[in-house]
């Protein structure tokens, strides 16, 4: 007898690029958040034939006229009854600021159905490692609509992006992080990747941190530290985002009450490494390092597989098909992985800042 899922009946938005093949954005969100109980409706903001990382794709980027239009039928049939959303890559600053308007649009409604009713998840996808990825405009669109989102999800570049702290020693980490809750006040945000060095850690190690803010918008900051995987990946940022949707529901649910609470928002008196934002980014990290793990033990049999049969192809072809290869091989196995999605091992708990 299969075991329930971790989730009571949920209705989640899934706003985020789409590809024909391979895992990244809507691809995996809506596997992932399936997989854990969720009734996902996709909208999706590109349609391409795989991602960027090829260096070679087809497709098209749908326009914030096209996303305001595909929301406004699913309102005229009532199908806009949802209890989350999860937002990720969006293509420029009006389509921002399209989906900034069904946020507001949902949160009216949630409001009218009471506290807690909906809840909106939001990645903020414009950078990585220093570099936008985005349009300079997108920077504004976002800091715009962040003040409707209850947990966002930023990598350290774009927390620097939107809190104008240089995230450099512990310090400034927690300062950006104070800005985000005073400033916009977001009630839950996760940096998905810190790069800044530790002395504590052990090393190969890799760490995220959360907060839940207080009352008064103070924050309460956690960490979690993990183990590096030594191979390149793609999705992880998009499966972190929806793992993170759904175990956030099924923590806030656990809670006698905080279901029925602003945004899922715990009391002052819940100490950092107790909140349901560092349980549920537990279980999170959890399966995505059962996942990746097993991702990379069959990469690394694949690309040397690839590399036997590309014997005798002159150097350029040879490097271009292993890249090609290569950036296959890096998909997440996520379709034959289910039970590390659903049941993971969790070994790395959140720490005190």
């Amino acid at each position: 007898m299969s075991a329930e899922p971790p989730v009571p009946e949920t209705r989640v938005l899934a706003v985020a690029s789409h590809v024909v093949s391979g895992n990244v954005g809507n691809k995996i969100a809506v596997f992932a958040m399936q997989s854990l109980g969720c009734d996902v409706a996709a909208l999706n903001t590109v349609q391409f034939s795989n991602h960027t990382g090829y260096k070679q794709w087809k497709g098209t980027r749908v326009s914030a006229e096209e996303i305001t239009d595909l929301y406004e039928g699913l309102r005229q049939s009532y199908l806009d009854d949802f209890d989350m959303m999860l937002s990720g890559y969006i293509p420029g600053a009006a389509a921002v600021e399209a989906v900034g308007r069904i946020a507001e649009d949902l949160k009216a409604k949630g409001q009218a159905r009471g506290p807690g009713s909906f809840f909106w998840v939001l990645d903020p996808v414009m950078g990585d490692n220093g570099n936008l990825y985005v349009a300079q405009d997108v920077v504004p669109a976002y800091k715009k609509l962040i003040d409707h989102a209850d947990l966002m999800l930023p990598n350290q570049f774009e927390a620097e992006l939107l809190s104008d702290v240089k995230i450099e020693d512990m310090a400034s980490l927690e300062r950006a992080i104070q800005v985000i809750h005073e400033r916009y006040g977001v009630p839950h945000i996760i940096i998905t990747s810190v790069s800044i060095p530790h002395p504590d850690h052990p090393p190969h190690s890799l760490w995220v941190v959360g907060s839940s803010m207080t009352s008064d918008r103070r924050a309460r900051p956690f960490k979690i530290v993990f183990p590096a995987i030594d191979c390149y990946f793609s999705g992880t940022g998009d499966m972190f985002s929806a793992l993170m949707a759904v175990r956030m529901r099924e923590a806030a649910v656990a809670t006698p009450g905080l279901s029925q609470t602003r945004s899922w928002l715990s009391g002052d008196e819940v100490e950092a490494t107790d909140l349901p934002l560092a349980t549920a980014a537990e279980k999170v990290l959890a399966s995505m390092n059962e996942v990746l793990d097993k991702t990379c033990r069959a990469m690394t049999a694949e690309v040397q597989r690839a590399r036997d049969e590309m014997k005798g192809l002159g150097e350029e072809e040879a490097k271009k098909r292993l890249h090609l290869l290569q950036s296959r091989a890096a998909e997440l196995r996520l379709v034959r992985n289910l039970e590390s999605l659903r049941s993971p091992v969790v070994v790395c708990r959140a720490q005190k800042m």
